[in-house]
């Protein structure tokens, strides 16, 4: 195999190569945000949609984007062509920059800019036919969770404490009510209904979540944001987990207990027909590598 080529303030570079500096405020103190961007047969899935998502978390935490939309696609789709493979899944990381340590932002930041393409797998076939644990866990994570900010160490802990349980992911719950998975958003069917949490400032607007609920809509499903207590979740008839790499995974067990029938549901398994066909739309021919 090939060493990865990653993208840094500007130029190509290989992975072994790069660096960043000591002092950058991402290094220092979590000062920045990031995306994660699937792409199918070398194309960059939504990503208009990523990029005004990295806008929204870039304004929020008080920087402006240091690529415009077009600059953004050029540097992507030339990363993902000097790496292997069709699929690929693309990571982009912005941060204030290197700076003395302050807390305070520096008053002439320039910003590190870094992108990294590696393989993207589909999912295994275990997974399609018998779904994935998960448990329930508080979400002890901060009020702005609306940002996809690189300080994610709660989430990483809360990710932990479910593989340690034998679960593939922790569903938070904040006052009773679902808000997301620690690195998914949520689903749920109840009585042919396809429920997912509300937007808001406890969970991350989900790409895919967003094209889930287009699915399911444009082909008759019933489909509605609204806030899910905990016992709603329990009782659930399906449970589904979203993300940009994982797609739509069924949750056939919560906290050690059978979710439906303990198989992924019908309705599971109808979104994600839909879902692949989408991403069949997308692709074009294998671009040439020599």
């Amino acid at each position: 195999m090939t060493t990865p080529i990653v993208y840094v303030n500007g130029a190509f570079i290989p992975q072994d190569q790069a660096s960043v500096p000591l002092m950058d405020r991402g290094f220092m103190f979590g000062d920045g945000v990031y995306e994660v961007i699937p792409a199918y047969g070398a194309r960059p899935f939504r990503l208009e949609q990523h990029l005004q998502r990295l806008d929204n978390s870039l304004a929020a935490i008080r920087m402006a984007n240091p690529l415009d939309h077009d600059r953004w696609r050029q540097v992507l789709e030339e990363l993902v062509a000097r790496n292997e493979g069709d699929d690929q899944s693309i990571y982009l990381q912005v941060t204030r920059g290197p700076a003395p340590r302050n807390h305070a932002f520096p008053e002439h930041a320039q910003p590190t800019v870094v992108a990294i393409s590696t393989p993207l797998t589909a999912l295994t076939a275990d997974i399609l036919t018998n779904g994935v644990a998960a448990i329930t866990c508080e979400d002890i994570r901060w009020k702005y969770c609306h940002i996809k900010a690189i300080t994610l160490l709660p989430n990483v802990l809360l990710r932990q404490q479910a593989l340690d349980d034998g679960a593939a992911e922790a569903i938070l719950v904040r006052d009773g009510l679902v808000t997301e998975g620690a690195a998914s958003n949520v689903f749920i069917v109840t009585g042919g209904r396809v429920l997912t949490p509300p937007t808001g400032p406890f969970l991350l607007p989900g790409i895919t979540r967003d094209l889930i609920i287009e699915l399911a809509r444009g082909n008759g499903v019933a489909c509605d944001e609204a806030d899910i207590p905990l016992a709603s979740l329990q009782q659930a008839d399906e449970i589904w987990l979203s993300s940009s790499t994982r797609e739509i995974i069924p949750v056939t067990r919560l906290d050690d207990r059978a979710v439906g029938n303990g198989k992924p549901g019908p309705l599971w398994r109808r979104l994600y027909d839909l879902y692949q066909a989408y991403k069949q739309t997308l692709r074009q021919p294998a671009v040439s590598r020599h």
